[in-house]
């Protein structure tokens, strides 16, 4: 059988694609016909190639079906983060210029709130369920049939990284103008580096929001190569057992919090499911302690693969059996991808030493959104940086040492420090305040703020509960810092550099 989500629906219409979180199946052609429906109903909105489309939605076949609706007609798809405040989504409704907005009822006094700051005509706010002043998505479409549209051509997703002022940046690449029909030689390339092949009876299983690039697009591209979709609303471990062994799950996407939350079920639960299916269990977004890693590895057997990659392009990859002998790796570059280690001034060092990990995938090229200055400062030539550090060794495998100096990964999440700092310096007393990641058993990172009180006040509890619950107003709550210390005064030089790390190294043992 050919690939590709409508060429699929159109030769076995009753195949299922999705299985929504409420253990509902959805068939390819239930999919492809929501999909012709947004897709049309978008156009006659007025959306044309190159627009954006904005979702605020759950897991579920309402964000599938926007996705690929945007896919098939030259738009720019912006998933958002659902745990953001009503200012941070506005921003991203207004920095990507979108021409519509999708909500959920979950999340409607956010939405509300988000596209009335943002300006979003009343007109292009859809939603799902019931919110106030967004047309019910239904009307999506409405009455334009369920075919595909006309003048199709390939959209693809914008996700927000971050910048270097703490404001979320769109990583936007060209569109190609190719036939929405045609899967990208890419996308059965990426899959090829785990091993996963069209059809060949898998099923991917996904436990994740899919607000993260690398979620959506495991999703995405399984739905292409035949693959169904299993999808999960909140991750819970014991459930997520229960799904691999009743949906025969053969893939997924996760992150090492999930593996602990695993880890710490009672062995009786543990052995009482079937996990035999399991062929390749992938993981990324955050370093994996060793120690928790191996025991997966002893659990599930090989099955457990690890990649580095970033959203720009490019990364790295290893098996399970590699990283038995090459333990804390996170494997070699993915074919057609170039990893490089250089220093401050842009020479590669020498094998072994520790430098600034750069990469490229290809012939791949893509910008931030309307930020041309972080877009240079991030390359070498032709080769880009995430800021992360890190060696390579003799056989040319990865090993990192610090993702990234300031930002902080708690529970595969990415958080940006100047983002929380550029808000709690606001407040009235705070007169400097620095943020950073210390080590958290399960979470991997928490959020610590040390903050140097405005002159004449002095550090205490009750400043704290003063100062989260006026950033819990500013920030969505997995910003918000976990606990804050107060210092006279913070560790700066004299022109103004904070020494970020020497703060850091008091948390570490």
């Amino acid at each position: 059988m050919d690939l590709g989500l409508w060429t699929i629906a159109a030769a076995e219409p009753a195949r299922v694609a999705l299985v929504d979180p409420d253990g509902r199946e959805i068939s390819y052609g239930e999919l492809t016909a929501k999909a012709n429906r947004y897709a049309s109903g978008l156009r006659e909105l007025g959306l044309g190639v190159g627009d954006a489309v904005v979702l605020l939605l759950p897991n579920g076949d309402d964000l599938v079906a926007a996705y690929f609706a945007a896919i098939q007609t030259g738009l720019y798809v912006v998933v958002v983060n659902w745990h953001l405040v009503g200012p941070e989504v506005a921003y991203i409704l207004s920095d990507s210029g979108a021409k519509a907005f999708l909500a959920h009822e979950r999340f409607a006094d956010v939405a509300v709130a988000a596209a009335d700051e943002a300006g979003v005509p009343a007109s292009a706010r859809f939603a799902v369920g019931s919110v106030p002043g967004f047309h019910r998505v239904e009307e999506l479409g409405a009455g334009l049939g369920d075919g595909r549209p006309d003048n199709r051509t390939a959209g693809s997703p914008m996700l927000y990284t971050s910048g270097t002022t703490g404001r979320p940046k769109g990583v936007k690449r060209p569109l190609t103008g190719a036939d929405p029909d045609q899967v990208p030689a890419a996308s059965t390339w990426f899959f090829g580096v785990f091993g996963l092949q069209p059809f060949d009876d898998h099923v991917h299983l996904c436990g994740s929001p899919l607000y993260h690039t690398a979620v959506l697009n495991f999703v995405a591209i399984s739905l292409q190569l035949g693959h169904t979709a299993v999808l999960m609303d909140r991750w819970d471990a014991e459930e997520m057992l229960r799904l691999i062994e009743r949906h025969r799950v053969t893939h997924s996407h996760m992150v090492p919090t999930q593996f602990r939350r695993l880890l710490a079920l009672p062995d009786e639960v543990r052995s009482k499911y079937d996990l035999s299916s399991l062929r390749v269990m992938i993981h990324g977004a955050a370093p994996c302690p060793i120690e928790v890693k191996r025991q997966m590895l002893e659990w599930w057997g090989p099955v457990v693969t690890e990649y580095y990659a970033a959203t720009e392009g490019g990364g790295t990859v290893i098996s399970g059996e590699d990283w038995l002998r090459k333990p804390g790796s996170v494997g070699l570059p993915w074919p057609g991808s170039t990893i490089r280690i250089l220093d401050d001034d842009g020479n590669e060092v020498p094998t072994g030493e520790t430098g600034v990990v750069y990469m490229k995938m290809g012939d791949s090229k893509f910008e931030y959104h309307k930020d041309k200055a972080k877009t240079e400062k991030a390359r070498v030539g032709d080769l880009f940086t995430l800021g992360d550090v890190g060696h390579l060794d003799e056989d040319g495998y990865l090993f990192l040492h610090d993702r990234k100096a300031d930002m902080i990964i708690s529970g595969g999440v990415n958080i940006y420090p100047a983002e929380i700092e550029g808000e709690l310096v606001m407040h009235p007393n705070v007169a400097d305040v620095a943020v950073f990641g210390i080590p958290h058993e399960d979470w991997g990172e928490e959020i610590k703020a040390v903050v140097q009180p405005a002159e004449g006040v002095e550090g205490s509890p009750e400043l704290t509960a003063e100062l989260l619950a006026y950033a819990e107003t500013r920030l969505a709550r997995f910003k918000l810092p976990k606990s804050v210390d107060y210092l006279a005064e913070l560790p700066r030089d004299p022109n103004g550099k904070l020494y970020k790390r020497k703060l850091r190294e008091q948390y570490v043992s």
